[in-house]
């Protein structure tokens, strides 16, 4: 019991000097406002890029695969479908995802994308420079990131 009353005050003053030095403004040792550590919603949606509502999670063990993707200039990408939600920030280059028959997506460096689920699509450089994207699956052990049209 002794022990718990010592975390609890150590966790208290931790808690109240976060506050204080965030009240005044003061930053950790080394950082300034020109440094300092700042975070930036890209997206956040309910919906697939297409507008379509994102499908529940699965109910089993969940997996989480995070792919680095590098797109040649001119390079097309196979129509695919992703069985998973999945997410992904283009790093560099330029990328077009389009929907057989439907919407096109333009990506340019930095944009965020949040991938259609289950519905046939695929992706193509249409740049000078190559395409590299940054894609996070989220599934379960069983699940592909990936299934290619046959």
């Amino acid at each position: 019991m002794q022990k718990l009353k010592h975390l609890f005050s150590i966790v208290s003053t931790l808690l109240l000097l976060v506050c204080v030095l965030g009240c005044t403004g003061l930053h950790p040792a080394g950082e300034t406002r020109e440094n300092k550590i700042t975070v930036t919603k890209l997206i956040s949606s309910t919906n697939c890029w297409d507008g379509a509502v994102l499908p529940a999670y699965p109910s089993q063990q969940p997996n989480v695969t995070i792919l680095r993707i590098r797109i040649p200039p001119g390079a097309r990408l196979h129509t695919h479908r992703h069985p998973v939600i999945n997410a992904g920030v283009l790093l560099s280059g330029e990328l077009t995802v389009k929907i057989p028959s439907g919407p096109t997506l333009h990506l340019v460096a930095g944009d965020p994308i949040i991938e259609v689920v289950n519905t046939l699509h695929y992706g193509i450089n249409e740049g000078k420079t190559p395409a590299e994207i940054i894609v996070f699956y989220a599934g379960t052990l069983d699940d592909p990131t990936s299934i290619i049209e046959k």
